[in-house]
């Protein structure tokens, strides 16, 4: 199995390179599922479902992060698409943390999303929210892990603590792309960041000005997302049909000219 991840979408300049870079991709990687992050795919900051409906032309699932209650319109829709999930961690909401789908050749793909507390919420413990998705997993032989978090140090634990019991640990939320992909030893694939897709003449996709104005001033500034330089950014990760577990992992990265 090949499975393509996509970094944080953000705004319109992201989803324009997804919409215009997934299908190609997909015959030159020799892909089978795509999994695309969504959270900044409104604006910058949150999804909503027309959005969400566009994506999922592109990608067989969706996963969120801690922007995903951006919309309060968004909350029903996380009820009733369960191709799109969010963290796992959050008590009581709307919406799922795992979902599993079906592919080609009675293959079952295991997708969950944790979001880290390490500068973020405190939310429920993300390793006991991802060993409570694992169980209802047991039958499941291909398991893709999204890791919504700040500190690398907590990406890393989880990986580690993980090592084995899944297919791969991808993490999010920095929109910076990390250069440690590998395969931990018992065969999980693991990358501290996937990166962006959106504009990286920015600040984390937001425009330059606005965003060194709010740092000099510690007031709040226009929330604009910039236009220039758009990249799409994200990881393949190769599967072993037989033992579910990573035979490879690449960093994919291409320029959007639209």
């Amino acid at each position: 199995m090949r499975l393509f991840y996509i970094g944080d979408v953000v705004g319109k300049p992201g989803r324009n390179a997804v919409m215009n870079l997934v299908t190609p991709l997909r015959s030159e990687l020799s892909l089978d599922v795509v999994i695309i992050n969504c959270e900044n795919a409104a604006a910058g900051k949150g999804v909503n479902p027309e959005i969400s409906n566009m994506l999922l032309t592109k990608a067989e699932v969706l996963v969120t992060g801690n922007h995903v209650w951006h919309y309060r319109n968004f909350e029903p829709y996380l009820d009733r698409e369960s191709r799109i999930i969010r963290p796992a961690n959050y008590p009581n909401a709307p919406g799922r943390g795992s979902t599993v789908i079906n592919l080609p050749g009675d293959k079952k793909l295991g997708i969950i999303q944790v979001e880290g507390r390490v500068f973020m919420r405190n939310l429920e413990c993300p390793f006991a929210a991802i060993e409570r998705e694992l169980k209802t997993m047991a039958d499941i032989k291909y398991i893709f892990v999204d890791i919504h978090a700040e500190a690398t140090s907590e990406k890393q634990a989880i990986a580690w603590y993980f090592d084995g019991q899944v297919s791969a640990i991808i993490g999010s939320h920095t929109h910076i792309p990390t250069a440690d992909e590998r395969i931990l030893p018992n065969g999980t694939a693991y990358l501290t960041d996937a990166g962006m897709t959106g504009p990286y003449d920015s600040v984390i996709g937001m425009e330059i000005r606005t965003s060194i104005e709010r740092f000099l001033t510690q007031r709040r500034t226009p929330h604009e997302v910039a236009k220039d330089n758009i990249w799409l950014c994200g990881v393949v990760i190769d599967i072993d049909d037989e033992s579910g577990k990573a035979r490879s992992i690449e960093r994919v990265k291409r320029k959007f000219r639209g």
